[in-house]
């Protein structure tokens, strides 16, 4: 690659990392801005799941909103509210004025990311080089988060509010890259014309997504107001009856319904919602382990989780090897395997584990996170029309979104229903953590048998198409008794050149 398409590959990856670093230092910020502005439990909450319901509500309607009303411009609009929300959170004095900031801080995310990935993926040419950006992408994406947990622990000492004042230094540089590095692209014509939009499409696709992420991010509360997460569930699910039903009768869909059919796509992004849904419930009951029952600080913790980032380092230099050399289903495979070893490891823990006995579970968990990642966005955008990369990108981040929220959500929901009733007790809080531990070792032991169902496709031989030969006699004549045909009145074309 060149000069220039370096630069413009580290712009579109500085957008992940942003969005990976501003998820990583408001959750070591959050104890903090609750005891400075007084916010109760469910505030507090709130402030975290509000970014989660914005990026995983609009996730959809984003990569296909890339796709039809241009990348470069859907990039730089909402790169331009991220940084503008994640401001006004810094100046918030309410709780409510958090929520929501966040809130469209995580619908800029799902409009911004899309774009982000497809222009990659319609920048680089397929094979090697978009392979290579798609891991350093991938790669970044770690880094942010990896490194987030400690930046956000650095800042908090100083003030809370440069955990939202940051993300704005580093979003305007990009903007003013941006501008300059991403070239002008036509926007696409819809055959339909303006009018043609597929709004019903849009609406019922929010409209679910919304819902089913409101109803799994409120899993984490157990049976408590059990029939409100029921209940949006339920019309969640309606929902998305009620899209297909729009976009198969659609002249013009905002979804085109046959992309389904690309299995190695489904795949991927359904690996990936297990994937990254297990490493981060898995994070998230290894940060309650330290910090409630073992008394470890934000920071410490922030410090003893950075191995983990040992993914952004693999994934540009070691996984494009691997890639290369034993193919992405094979690379994804492995990576499930470390997340099976890795998690498995750690189900013994005990009260005064040290450091150095959960270093090898958080190595091979970073080892894991870098041999999967990268490689599930590139068979998730692989072989996809140009057209649609915008699209891709959308159900990839929908699934990741979708996956962090429930294997998050699902380890809290176990966690408090094992601790129930267990008070103080040290002994008793430590078995209620090693239950919600089974959570990421489950779906990372479903991820595993689909990977292996994916190195099997992978190997298959493919058979030989079988391609009608039509015989040719003279303009006129006869074919022989017994052939099938018909008469020919027309010179006959040959089989590659018929339409």
């Amino acid at each position: 690659m060149g000069t220039r398409a370096w630069a413009l590959l580290l712009v579109l990856c500085g957008t992940i990392f942003l969005e990976g670093i501003d998820v990583a230092m408001l959750a070591v910020a959050i104890p903090t801005i609750r005891a400075d502005l007084g916010l109760g439990t469910g505030t507090a909450a709130w402030v975290v799941s509000g970014y989660v319901l914005g990026y995983a509500g609009f996730t959809l309607l984003g990569g296909r909103a890339a796709d039809l009303l241009g990348r470069r411009r859907m990039f730089l609009f909402w790169l331009t509210v991220f940084l503008l929300f994640s401001g006004l959170g810094g100046f918030a004095t309410e709780g409510w004025m958090l929520v929501v900031a966040r809130f469209v801080t995580g619908v800029a995310a799902a409009f911004m990311t899309p774009a982000a990935l497809s222009l990659i993926t319609t920048s680089y040419e397929e094979g090697p080089a978009r392979n290579k950006a798609l891991l350093i992408f991938a790669g970044t994406a770690a880094a942010g988060f990896s490194l987030g947990l400690v930046i956000g622990g650095l800042l908090t000492e100083l003030g809370w509010r440069w955990v939202f004042f940051a993300p704005v230094l580093l979003a305007g540089a990009l903007l003013v890259a941006a501008v300059r590095l991403i070239p002008v692209q036509p926007v696409p014509v819809r055959t339909g014309g303006p009018a043609g939009f597929d709004a019903l499409g849009a609406v019922t696709a929010a409209g679910a997504m919304l819902l089913t992420a409101y109803g799994i991010v409120r899993l984490e509360h157990g049976f408590d107001g059990w029939q409100l997460t029921v209940g949006a569930l339920a019309a969640g699910a309606l929902l998305v009856g009620a899209f297909v039903a729009v976009e198969r009768r659609s002249s013009d869909p905002l979804v085109r319904l046959g992309i389904f059919r690309k299995a190695p796509m489904v795949r991927a992004d359904l690996g990936a919602l297990l994937f990254v849904g297990a490493f981060f419930g898995f994070q998230f009951v290894l940060t309650l382990y330290l910090q409630e029952l073992r008394g470890w600080s934000s920071l410490q913790t922030a410090v003893a989780l950075v191995v983990m980032g040992v993914d952004a380092i693999l994934a540009p230099t070691l996984t494009p090897k691997l890639v290369e050399r034993f193919g992405n289903a094979r690379v994804i495979l492995g990576g499930f395997v470390a997340a099976v070893l890795a998690y498995v490891m750690f189900l013994p823990v005990g009260m005064d584990w040290s450091y150095t006995a959960m270093l090898p579970t958080l190595l091979l968990a970073g080892v894991a996170f870098g041999l999967a990642y990268g490689p599930l966005t590139i068979a998730a955008t692989d072989g996809i029309d140009a057209e649609e990369q915008g699209l891709a990108g959308g159900l990839l981040h929908t699934s990741v979104q979708f996956g962090s929220a429930i294997g998050i959500s699902a380890v809290t929901a176990v966690y408090g229903i094992a601790s129930a009733g267990a008070g103080d007790d040290p002994g008793a809080r430590l078995d209620a953590f090693r239950s919600a531990l089974f959570v990421p070792v489950v779906m990372v032991l479903v991820g595993l048998a689909l990977a292996i169902h994916g190195v099997r496709r992978a190997e298959r031989p493919a058979a030989s198409p079988v391609v009608p030969v039509t015989p040719v006699v003279p303009v006129g004549a006869a074919l022989p008794a017994g052939s099938g045909g018909t008469v020919v009145t027309e010179p006959a074309l040959r089989a590659d050149q018929s339409s």
